[in-house]
């Protein structure tokens, strides 16, 4: 019995032309519909591995890790400055899910500076941050406010060490009047001192020293 040979069906052309439009491995610069451009890498159509994305609205750029379409990984967000139209670095650090989280440092307007812990796009975790009057707390974050145990000097160089809640010093802690050489050790609540015991310290080194020394009990 002889054997019959059918044609294989020919492939469509768009199936062809659909395996060349997926997005998969490096490309070149990827244009969207709105302007914003990628050049990097991808996987099944999402931006995947290493990548730069540029957002013509804003003119912004981050430059790192993406992970199945958002950034996630260690990179660096900048945006052009009004005036001059350099560049600024407004973070460099680590992300999860397109938003801030592990260990990042922060430059914000003013020149204040944040170098520590995040999660979730908000500073979570221990961090430093550096006030534009001079000021720095060091401590414990939670929501992007001073939560925990913390450490704020001003710039006369007093500094309240202890307890923080929702950005206030709240619990027991200690206040160094460096200046007038005196020590407040008590309870807080809200940024206010409830109770507690006020002691000379380091009177003798104090720029201003008060007029009498605090009697002992």
């Amino acid at each position: 019995m002889p054997i019959i040979k059918y044609p294989r069906a020919a492939e469509p052309l768009w199936h062809e032309w659909d395996r060349k439009a997926q997005k998969h491995g490096l490309r070149h610069t990827v244009y969207a519909g709105n302007g914003d451009q990628y050049t990097g890498e991808w996987l099944d159509n999402l931006k995947h591995g290493k990548g730069t994305q540029i957002w013509k609205r804003t003119g912004a750029i981050y430059s790192g890790d993406w992970k199945f379409g958002k950034r996630d990984g260690h990179g660096s967000y900048s945006i052009p400055d009004p005036v001059t139209k350099e560049y600024k670095k407004v973070y460099t650090g680590w992300w999860k899910n397109d938003k801030k989280c592990g260990y990042g440092v922060t430059f914000y307007p003013g020149g204040e500076r944040y170098e520590g812990k995040w999660s979730r796009g908000l500073r979570s975790g221990w961090g430093r941050m550096y006030y534009q009057d001079g000021s720095m707390y060091e401590g414990q974050w939670l929501e992007d406010r001073p939560s925990g145990q913390g450490m704020l000097r001003l710039p006369n160089e007093n500094r309240y060490e202890g307890g923080w809640k929702d950005g206030k010093k709240h619990g027991p802690g200690k206040f160094f009047y460096l200046n007038k050489g005196q020590l407040l050790e008590g309870i807080w609540a809200a940024d206010i001192p409830k109770s507690g015991i006020l002691i000379d310290f380091g009177r003798d080194k104090a720029p201003a020293p008060t007029q009498y020394p605090i009697p002992k009990v």
